[in-house]
């Protein structure tokens, strides 16, 4: 016991040492866990101290500490807040002049610093391997170690290099921490650290849940200039009110330009931020933002990292960004000291059809690889299908980053929480809608867009359907007690889950994928929660608070299936590395997470699973119905 104590009182110590009175959830659990076993993936939102994990071992270990990071103005701060609290640390990146990294690095083999910050692309250089050679390094910390994953929202290719690091120091702990990492993205972690597969993983502090999530459907420009007024006199009330900050994210740099000036004339202290701007003026937004000068930026992504504005009240989407992960670390900024905030997310018809695009476009030149055209178009379907609804926003996307112990069977503040569905499954049986939606887009097939095949189902008057004579088919009108905007919406759930997809270039047309083709003949259920027709209403309480169901997508796990989909996650990670390839080769977290619900017996119940078709069936399907019996019979 006397070990014990004394190990608390160090760490307790060495928190007052850094400045910091009390741990955040679920800093000190970290800290124990890498301490007592070596190696630890955390994943933890922006601004929930991941920083600390890595800062106090540090200052407790032996030996110089290295830090993975991407972000030298990150960096420079924390080296700045180190200092100023008695802990040397230093950065190496290449914005140093030759001179001065010569003389770090020469401090550093003296072992003159307790924390180095390192910026992936100096790995390769020989002076620094040299260096690292000769020091003790108790602890190497990456952090945004998503970027290591190919399949994460944004890759590095620089941060390959940190598994040849590791090797060289085989005695160090190992601390990978990241904001924004899904099950397949934090088993590719792993497999490109070259950490085992039963390395401890923490999901900790993705609760947020003074947030208001809201999806807002919008026709065009002119729909959603009214909604972002809407938005920010409900969270601001008026221009020069007092009442907080905005952000707007915009999907080009023109609308950025555009909805900045327009915000202007309506009297609002606001500025664009992008890309297209030159440096100086980027830096006066972002300095006149963090002051409190502008009361409302316009940007691009580009926006955002490093702000500390704890008074940002609503956070705007104008459309879509490429994934649940850009989505939730760009929301995430509202509300940092705790009260009320909002975010909108509005959306189009025209998003999928030009995010596709966008995808499928040339990178300089190269045309993308057609692995990752298709995973960015999973990334990006993620965020459609939780836009779609279904059950409480702040709780799916707490389940989708796997942190299920912060969940609330419903927060009570986003929209689908505040209004019920009134319009599913009263006169007509889900599957027999779905079914005739999915035949309509089979009768324009590779021919038209979506429009047209809503069109098509509600009995719309349209010269396409008149010349291709479609409007003379049994398809035309099977869904006319519904409304177009409806059955547009019932064809992008259709998208989300597979059946539908798009082909095409810069008009891309509708197809029924094979999934699709087999929920038609009812080979495959159709499992799908219909959209709600635009009546709203208030739910109840006891509505609001009612237990957990399943999302749209069937993600939510019960307590048996969660322990399937964790063993074959282990599996997935294992067979990977024994053939050498990422994770996502052998499945992707839909597959598991479909076959973990089903709990297949046979290879018949497994080829009912998405992703799985005779191919993965003959390579897989023993492997995985032995970890799915095996963890049933246990």
């Amino acid at each position: 016991m006397g070990v014990l104590f004394e190990e608390q009182r160090t760490v307790e110590e060495g928190l007052g040492a850094l400045g910091f009175e009390r741990f955040l959830p679920g800093q000190r659990e970290a800290i124990d866990v890498l301490l007592d076993s070596g190696r630890l993936l955390l994943v933890a939102p922006t601004g929930g101290g991941k920083s600390l994990t890595y800062q106090l071992p540090a200052s407790m270990l032996p030996g110089t500490t290295l830090v993975v990071s991407p972000l030298i103005a990150l960096m420079n701060d924390q080296v700045r807040a180190l200092e100023e609290r008695g802990t040397p640390a230093t950065y190496l990146a290449g914005t140093l002049d030759g001179d001065e990294m010569r003389d770090r690095l020469g401090r550093l083999a003296r072992g003159e610093y307790k924390l180095v910050y390192v910026a992936p692309e100096r790995l390769v250089f020989d002076g620094f391997r040299a260096t690292i050679s000769q020091i003790e390094c108790p602890l190497v910390a990456v952090d945004e170690a998503h970027c290591i994953s190919e399949w994460g929202h944004d890759f590095r290719p620089d941060y390959m290099r940190i598994g040849d690091l590791l090797e060289a120091l085989p005695s160090a702990r190992v601390l990978a921490c990241t904001a924004t990492a899904t099950p397949i993205v934090r088993d590719e972690i792993l497999e490109r650290l070259g950490l085992p597969a039963d390395t401890p993983q923490l999901v900790k502090g993705f609760a947020r849940p003074n947030l208001a999530f809201r999806v807002h459907e919008v026709q065009g420009k002119p729909e959603a200039r009214t909604r972002v007024d809407r938005l920010l006199r409900e969270s601001l009330e008026r221009p020069d009110g007092g009442k907080g900050r905005a952000i707007v994210y915009s999907p080009t740099r023109k609308r950025t330009d555009e909805e900045a000036d327009r915000l202007r004339e309506a009297g609002w202290r606001s500025e664009a931020y992008h890309a297209g701007m030159n440096g100086e003026r980027r830096d006066r937004v972002q300095e006149a933002f963090a002051a409190g000068e502008v009361e409302v930026v316009v940007a691009t992504n580009a926006f955002g990292m490093g702000i500390d504005r704890h008074d940002v009240r609503c956070i705007i989407h104008l459309a879509p960004p490429g994934s649940v992960e850009a989505y939730y670390q760009e929301a995430g900024r509202a509300g940092r000291d705790g009260e009320d905030a909002v975010c909108a997310l509005l959306v189009s018809p025209g998003d999928m059809p030009l995010r596709r695009f966008l995808i499928e476009s040339d990178t300089e030149g190269r045309i993308p690889d057609e692995n990752v055209v298709r995973h960015k178009w999973n990334l990006f379907l993620e965020l459609m299908r939780w836009a779609e609804g279904g059950s409480c926003r702040h709780d799916t996307i707490l389940r989708y980053f796997g942190d299920e112990e912060e969940t609330l069977s419903g927060c009570g503040k986003c929209d689908v929480c505040l209004t019920m569905d009134d319009g599913n499954g009263e006169s007509e049986d889900t599957a027999t809608i779905v079914r005739k939606a999915l035949c309509g887009v089979a009768r324009v097939h590779g021919r038209f867009g979506i429009q047209v095949a809503a069109k098509l189902l509600g009995g719309v008057d349209d010269d396409r359907l008149d010349w291709s004579k479609l409007n003379a088919t049994p398809t035309f009108g099977t869904l006319a007690d519904h409304s177009e905007d409806w059955i547009l919406r019932l064809l992008r759930r259709c998208v989300t889950v597979g059946w539908v997809d798009f082909h095409g270039g810069q008009r891309p047309v509708v197809v029924v994928t094979e999934e699709g083709q087999e929920v038609i003949h009812e080979r495959r259920p159709a499992r799908l929660l219909l959209p709600p027709e635009r009546t709203v209403k208030v739910a109840s309480t006891s509505a609001l608070r009612k237990g957990p169901g399943r999302d749209d997508d069937g993600s939510v796990l019960d307590g048996p299936a969660t322990a399937i989909f964790e063993a074959l996650r282990v599996w997935r990670l294992e067979t990977a590395r024994a053939a050498h390839v990422p994770p996502y080769v052998v499945a992707n977290d839909r597959t598991l997470r479909d076959v973990a619900s089903m709990g297949p017996a046979n290879e018949d119940d497994l080829l009912q699973a998405h992703g799985i078709g005779p191919a993965k069936l003959e390579k897989y399907g023993s492997e995985i119905l032995r970890v799915v019996l095996g963890v049933a019979a246990s």
